[in-house]
């Protein structure tokens, strides 16, 4: 077994495909969500294929439930070598359309939740000299769009925060990185609210997964900070 991989966000696209990657790779995986009916496929279907996989719900927005959902980690599979952020939330809407109580939650899904969980696995990961934090980022990480403020505002602050950490981490052997996702994910939710869409036009989460397997499995002489992905047909 090659250590602990923690995975926050963990639904049918590409939360399972980062957790499904690093389970080949070796990783017992935490899968963490709010509502275990999410976690509990994948993780019968890491073990069906010989991997370690633990179901832990979790609220990532809020930090006594990240702290509790950590301590259920390390208790029951150990100290992550690798956290990757994949909970988001979007609601759209303009700036006098969106409650301030939504407002203030989508910010706390998109970007505090990540400080919230990154303040868990930091200790141990500067403690060994390794380690590896992976955040998946949106268009909305760059650009404010008009409706999106609830969205972008969250997705700013997320890649502020991976600059603060690399900077503040990366000396003491942690690797952090910002990947911002350019395009729609091949969702199931997806496919239902466009039944005729082409799979080429939309990313592949397991297509994504690799890219992250790969950030991580760079050699420190060499480190990714952020990267970008989309489809060769989106235009940006």
């Amino acid at each position: 077994m090659s250590g602990v991989a923690a995975v926050v966000g963990v639904g049918p696209g590409l939360g399972a495909a980062v957790a499904r990657r690093f389970a080949r790779g070796g990783y017992a995986v935490a899968l963490m969500a709010r509502r275990r009916e999410s976690l509990e496929p994948v993780r019968e279907e890491i073990e069906a294929a010989g991997g370690t996989a633990s179901a832990i719900p979790a609220d990532a927005s809020d930090p006594g439930s990240a702290a509790a959902a950590f301590r259920r980690v390390r208790e029951e599979l150990g100290d992550p070598e690798v956290l990757v952020y994949n909970a988001g939330a979007f609601q759209p809407g303009g700036i006098l359309e969106i409650t301030p109580e939504r407002f203030e939650e989508c910010w706390r899904i998109n970007c505090a939740g990540a400080f919230y969980a990154a303040r868990e696995v930091l200790p141990a990961m500067a403690e060994k000299g390794r380690g590896t934090v992976l955040l998946t980022g949106a268009t909305a990480s760059l650009r404010g769009s008009a409706k999106f403020a609830a969205l972008a505002v969250g997705k700013f602050g997320l890649r502020a925060l991976a600059q603060s950490m690399a900077r503040e981490f990366g000396p003491r052997g942690v690797h952090v990185a910002h990947v911002v996702i350019d395009g729609q994910i091949d969702t199931p939710q997806v496919r239902r609210r466009y039944p005729g869409r082409e799979a080429h036009t939309m990313l592949s989460p397991e297509s994504i997964a690799e890219t992250y397997w790969q950030l991580h499995s760079q050699p420190p002489d060499a480190w990714t900070l952020e990267l970008d992905l989309r489809p060769s047909v989106e235009r940006f």
